[in-house]
């Protein structure tokens, strides 16, 4: 049988026979699906050798527990370094943990640099010593919606693991139902720059012990989307020591303000998403050298706080009635306004705006007045306004433009702004009386 059948059987991934229970092969995307394989139709795997991205569903893996696992000869290994699969998603089983723990090994003879596994439960306790001191190419792992025993006594199982943990790039655990992260996982991670954990069910408390001293020392992105935190004074104090986070998301989460919070964010955070948290006023201190800040799709009212370094300001889906003062990011270039309460556009800041070079404004109650509808038609003409325009941009007053179109509304220099020609036409006649 093909070395590779050899090994997806090793991995437990050949399960009962079923009513799709055989290989299929994109060719245009080099994905590849295998349904229920067993191994009397196992050969129609083979077509998956030239996939890049192998994907397992199905199967019933407990009956081969017991399924003898050879060492590789020499021909097996140079077979395995041929293929050119990258990723693997094992999905919709049970994993027996000892299956596991007896073939990861053999990954290290091949070139696949992602492992994800997805709706799968994890049972029983591997033996996973024959790990120890191994490296893998695995630079991402991810579990979604996965179900195992807790991370609380696994000591033996990540000390096995820890020389390929230790260059760990990527890590996702998302939807599983993740309460707590001990302190000790983390040391593990040195390499780690990116781990998300979206969609569990962390508190404000678990966040201390999970970021350590010591623990994921070279993180860059850290994703807490959609758990149970509320307190941003404790969000803050769990994330403080990670003084290499670059990215942190915090959007669907409840958050309230604390007062006379005090707590400091780490300096080299530069993207901040706190959208979709139910803020009714922006939230203090926030980190000081921010370049992109989400608040979208919340209850604000108001903007105004300085920031001089932000470059991306995102508050579509919000209550503002204005625009916020611009003069307060001085290095902004992107600054998105879409479905909130503004009504114009002021003259001082149609200027400002000018020199962004993404600006979006869609779905607004405009007030087709001379500076309602004029502010938003220079910033058009100056190819400014981005997505939206000019169908998404509609007058709301007075009467006899409502429902018209921005762009439709007749706006005359001399009507809306005579200060702006009476002035320079009182210069040049006065020119002209000193000339006579």
């Amino acid at each position: 049988m093909n070395v590779a059948v050899l090994l997806l059987l090793g991995l437990g991934l050949l399960g009962a026979e079923g009513r799709r229970n055989r290989c299929y092969f994109n060719r245009t995307q080099e994905h590849c699906v295998c349904y229920n394989l067993s191994e009397e139709t196992a050969g129609s795997i083979i077509q998956c050798l030239a996939a890049t991205v192998v994907e397992f569903r199905g199967g019933e893996l407990e009956k081969y527990i017991a399924f003898p696992i050879r060492d590789l000869d020499s021909s097996a290994i140079e077979t395995l370094g041929s293929l050119i699969i990258e990723k693997v998603i094992i999905a919709d089983v049970l994993v027996p943990e000892i299956l596991l723990a007896r073939v990861l090994r053999f990954f290290s003879y091949t070139h696949v640099k992602e492992l994800a596994f997805d709706s799968c439960v994890f049972q029983g306790t591997g033996d996973w010593h024959k790990m120890d001191g191994q490296s893998l190419p695995i630079l991402s792992l991810s579990f979604n919606n996965v179900t195992s025993a807790p991370l609380m006594g696994n000591d033996q199982a990540f000390s096995s693991l820890s020389t390929w943990l230790d260059t760990l790039q990527e890590l996702a655990v998302t939807s599983s139902r993740v309460t707590s992260l001990p302190c000790a996982i983390g040391k593990v991670f040195r390499a780690l720059h990116t781990l998300d954990l979206a969609q569990n069910s962390l508190g404000d408390g678990s966040l201390t012990p999970a970021f350590c001293q010591g623990a994921f020392p070279q993180l860059q992105v850290l994703s807490l989307q959609h758990n149970n935190l509320t307190s941003y004074h404790s969000v803050c104090e769990g994330v403080q020591l990670l003084q290499g986070l670059q990215n942190l998301n915090l959007s669907q989460n409840k958050l309230m303000a604390d007062p006379s919070s005090s707590c400091q964010w780490p300096a080299s955070l530069r993207i901040f998403n706190l959208s979709h948290t139910g803020l009714e006023e922006v939230l203090t201190p926030l980190p000081p050298n921010l370049e992109v800040l989400d608040v979208s799709h919340n209850h604000l009212r108001a903007m105004d706080i300085s920031l001089s370094s932000l470059k991306k300001l995102f508050l579509s889906q919000n209550l503002l009635q204005a625009v916020p003062p611009i003069r307060n990011y001085p290095m902004l270039d992107t600054l998105h306004l879409d479905n909130n309460s503004i009504t114009e556009l002021p003259w001082d800041e149609v200027t400002l705006l000018g020199r962004l070079q993404d600006v979006t404004a869609a779905n607004n109650p405009y007030s087709c007045s001379c500076s309602g509808a004029g502010g938003l038609q220079a910033l058009a003409a100056r190819g400014h306004l981005g997505q939206g325009w000019p169908q998404n941009y509609t007058c709301q007053s007075p009467p006899g433009y409502q429902g018209w179109q921005v762009v439709a509304v007749p706006v005359s220099v001399l009507r809306c702004h005579r200060a702006a020609v009476v002035a320079p036409l009182s210069v040049a006649l006065a020119l002209l009386g000193l000339a006579g």
